[in-house]
């Protein structure tokens, strides 16, 4: 089996990697430009000592940029694409929004166009495009949108995913490409970016400061998050490779929504540490960010999918494992 992942040295894709080389013998090629998101060393540590870590090939490509006939050769044979390439942080997509549609909706354009030349050789078994939950917008209380329910992007970089989602429908439909899509709920884990909730409340924690937390107008009530992590999610995904079925969309969901306070309080609790906290009005002062979104795993729970490893067992691992490795804070 040969896989071109996508943002392979990214947060979800090195997860990704790593379970691959663990539950197959996939040959893995990750394409990555190495810069907010992209970070070698994470592939480095998944990959020293691993025997089996020939199997994995890492390429140098901005997809802003179509993808050449050299790279393509350089790439070699794909059977599965696994794209997880995007620009991912709500605040830099507000800042810069133009940004995040070259990176998110002309990138996955020029990845759907090089696999368009790959099922026409009839190379290509599936792709599966990497969404989010947030083109769905903010869930009311007791609401969890479906695969297909409709959007409402609340920021740029909702909007740009949904509208890459839009052009794998437009090439599943015009060129019969074999494209399945995930939408995928709050993900953490080892090695993420302190940019991220979960890695900045235990920075935040361990130093003694003061965690902000994003609340309702009147500062009474945090927003809310149902959290999975990315070894769960890479389960999810070989599943879909397995299982999924072309030009279907498929909600890979967490079993437990938590409060970020919530969340913050649990992180304080396993580091031993005191949290200092303050609510924070963000979303009036600065609209985009949306207190609670979540998903129906209806679809995926009746194909038989269930999560690996629980959520509480999952967060625990992953902060004594973060507390350990303070370089990636």
């Amino acid at each position: 089996m040969n896989v071109l992942i996508t943002g392979g040295a990214g947060f979800i894709g090195h997860h990704l990697v790593e379970h691959l080389l663990d539950n197959t013998d996939a040959k893995i090629v990750c394409l990555d430009r190495l810069d907010t998101s992209g970070n070698l060393n994470r592939l480095g540590e998944v990959l020293e000592g691993h025997f089996d870590s020939h199997r994995v090939k890492v390429l140098w490509h901005d997809l802003r940029a179509p993808i050449s006939e050299s790279l393509a050769r350089q790439i070699g044979p794909v059977e599965y694409i696994l794209h997880l390439a995007a620009g991912s942080h709500v605040d830099r997509s507000i800042d810069d929004p133009i940004s995040f549609v070259y990176d998110n909706v002309v990138g996955t354009a020029n990845i759907l166009d090089y696999a368009r030349t790959l099922h026409k050789t009839g190379g290509l078994a599936r792709m599966l495009y990497f969404s989010t939950d947030e083109v769905f917008g903010p869930a009311p209380k007791g609401i969890a949108y479906k695969e297909n329910d409709r959007y409402n992007s609340g920021n740029p970089y909702s909007a740009t995913k949904a509208g890459a989602e839009e052009l794998c429908v437009a090439y599943a439909n015009t060129y019969k490409l074999p494209v399945m899509i995930s939408h995928c709920m709050n993900v953490f884990g080892e090695r993420q970016h302190v940019e991220k909730f979960i890695p900045l409340t235990i920075r935040t924690v361990l130093e003694g400061g003061t965690l902000q937390i994003h609340s309702n107008a009147t500062k009474t009530k945090s927003g809310s998050r149902c959290y999975i992590h990315a070894r769960n999610v890479a389960a999810a995904t070989l599943f879909l490779m397995s299982y999924g079925n072309v030009g279907e969309k498929y909600n890979i969901v967490g079993e437990r929504e938590v409060s970020n306070l919530d969340m913050a309080k649990m992180i304080a609790k396993i580091l031993g540490k005191p949290l200092r906290y303050k609510l924070v009005d963000f979303h009036s002062s600065r609209p985009g960010h949306d207190l609670r979104y979540a998903l129906d795993g209806c679809k995926m729970r009746k194909m038989g999918w269930t999560i690996p490893v629980d959520f509480k067992q999952s967060l625990t691992k992953t902060v004594e494992w973060i507390a350990a490795h303070p370089h990636w804070l």
